[in-house]
């Protein structure tokens, strides 16, 4: 009776006479393997898009610092073309400041023009601006100074700053213009017929 009740379900089910335990245990392996391969493949793709997202965060990161660093850096030095059109002014109030006045009536002009310039340079050094002033005697130095001319010395300390003939400025760490200064040279002083120097000649003839 259980025989003739087993032979009645396997011939129900079709597919029992078709595919074996082995060959459904196989199909079945199979479908598994090509679910873990997408599962893998879908892994891969998660894995590249998020670090393609994360290189994007990172590249706009980077792109707003840069941004944020050139607003400020545009701001810091906005006054640099400024100053550039104002040395002329600066060189004609240091000029007049070196003068001696003459009379009574230019030195009372001179007061006048010294509180302007003070008040200018009070303006211009809370922007950043600092004056770059070098002393006579002081070593020259090739980052703040320019040689315009030399002044041949007899000491072979040389290098030394003997005369300045325009103050240099600069913007924060930026150089707007370098000092113009005159630099001791050690050599021979050229003499003329008289055996005396040419400075000597022309300290005579003033």
């Amino acid at each position: 009776m259980k025989k003739t009740m087993d032979e009645k379900k396997e011939n129900s089910n079709p597919e029992s006479k078709r595919f074996s335990k082995k060959e459904q245990k196989e199909a079945v392996q199979q479908v598994l393997a090509l679910k873990d391969e997408e599962i893998a493949n879908l892994k891969r793709d998660l894995e590249k898009f998020k670090n393609e997202y994360y290189q994007a965060y990172a590249d706009m990161q980077n792109l707003r610092k840069s941004i944020e660093k050139d607003h400020k850096e545009a701001i810091k030095y906005r006054l640099e073309s400024f100053i550039s059109e104002l040395l002329n002014v600066l060189d004609s109030f240091h000029v007049a400041l070196n003068n001696e006045a003459p009379n009574e009536e230019t030195k009372n002009y001179l007061i006048g023009f010294k509180y302007i310039y003070s008040n200018l340079i009070g303006v211009l050094a809370n922007e950043g601006v600092k004056e770059i002033n070098p002393t006579v005697g002081q070593n020259f130095d090739d980052k703040t100074m320019h040689a315009v001319d030399t002044t041949v010395t007899d000491d072979e300390d040389d290098g030394k700053v003997d005369k300045v003939f325009a103050k240099g400025y600069m913007l924060h760490d930026h150089l707007v213009r370098p000092a113009l200064v005159s630099v001791t040279k050690y050599g021979k002083k050229e003499e003329n017929l008289d055996g005396q120097s040419e400075e000597e000649t022309s300290q005579k003839e003033e």
